[in-house]
């Protein structure tokens, strides 16, 4: 596509300079591109569309990886008081 339509991602480095050239640097264009960036952010990683088991078994491993490290020091001295 033109230039211009495309994202920062897809343009190679020696159309960098005239890729800006073609931005709107303006408060109004800043303010803008900021707001596509979040709405891109928040539809990928907030807003999902399909759920399924993977997130729900990322989320009770992380919660168990969180749990031993808080009570790390307690488990290891109850394993200390058993080997002994």
């Amino acid at each position: 596509g033109p230039l211009a339509e495309r994202r920062l991602m897809d343009v190679r480095l020696g159309e960098l300079p005239t890729w800006l050239a073609t931005c709107d640097l303006s408060p109004q264009g800043l303010l803008g591109g900021v707001r596509k960036a979040w709405s891109s952010y928040y539809d990928k990683y907030i807003n999902v569309k399909r759920g399924g088991p993977a997130g729900i078994s990322m989320l009770l491993a992380g919660y168990c990886l969180l749990s031993y490290v808080w009570n790390y020091q307690h488990i290891s001295k109850i394993s200390f008081l058993v080997s002994v």
